[in-house]
């Protein structure tokens, strides 16, 4: 009886895990990058909200 051999069950879980893990890290950078151009585009500052007085 050996230890070492794995499971037909998984070698399939493994690779369900492998791209479910690439899909995370997909949308992950995704809204990263998104995050990264709002900021770096100024988009992200809030309104300014001094009065002006003449």
């Amino acid at each position: 009886m050996s230890l070492s051999k794995q499971h037909e069950l998984h070698t399939r879980r493994y690779s369900r895990n492998v791209g479910v893990g690439l899909v995370l890290v997909g949308v992950i950078a995704i809204v990263f990058g998104l995050t990264v151009v709002k900021v770096t585009r100024g988009d992200y500052e809030p309104a300014s909200t001094q009065t002006v007085t003449q």
